[in-house]
């Protein structure tokens, strides 16, 4: 680094941001919220920094929309996110990151309807609503686990799969990505 920083700023008259500036093995940085992978013959894939950034402002924007339609919560702010970050990580390489994070969106969603349940006999009703067997459902709502929990156990997989969220709007980041490619 050393060696670079001279030649950088005494033969090229350049000014080294030292905060921003690095020597290491590429799958260990990080450039644009791109990374590398680690193969012989390396890939470009999501900086795992990114993912995260990704992942605080779901969050955020699901705490906004817990009062709200969800069809129309997922329209008009989740989409726009979800796109726009397909969009720009598109040249990614690996899928893997994209389909954990369809599901794990998914559970989110799942998790926020769970929510606006709120008491038991709401839960298991709606359960109902969706062709659950009365003492099944029952068994559901009953179960005394947490909302984060209940979000991805069988039954609300089954009550809520992945092909009810694209009815309702939601767009897939490994979809959008592989259409892309």
């Amino acid at each position: 680094m050393d060696s670079l920083k001279d030649f950088l700023e005494v033969k090229l008259r350049l000014k080294v941001n030292e905060a921003k500036s690095q020597v290491t093995r590429p799958w260990e940085s990080k450039f644009l919220g791109y990374s590398m992978t680690m193969h012989r013959s390396p890939r470009l894939k999501v900086a795992g920094q990114s993912v995260k950034r990704f992942k605080a402002k779901v969050r955020q924007l699901i705490r906004k929309g817990r009062g709200r339609n969800l069809e129309r919560f997922i329209g008009e702010d989740l989409n726009p996110l979800v796109r726009g970050w397909a969009n720009y990580y598109k040249k990614a390489m690996t899928y893997g990151i994209f389909e954990e994070l369809d599901g794990w969106l998914r559970r989110k969603l799942r998790c926020l309807i769970w929510r606006r349940g709120k008491r038991v006999y709401t839960r298991a009703r709606r359960l109902i609503a969706l062709g659950f067997a009365e003492a099944k459902a029952w068994r559901c709502a009953c179960n005394g686990r947490g909302p984060w929990w209940n979000a991805g156990a069988s039954h609300r997989n089954a009550a809520y799969p992945a092909a009810a969220f694209g009815r309702m709007g939601l767009i897939s980041l490994l979809e959008t990505i592989k259409t892309h490619a």
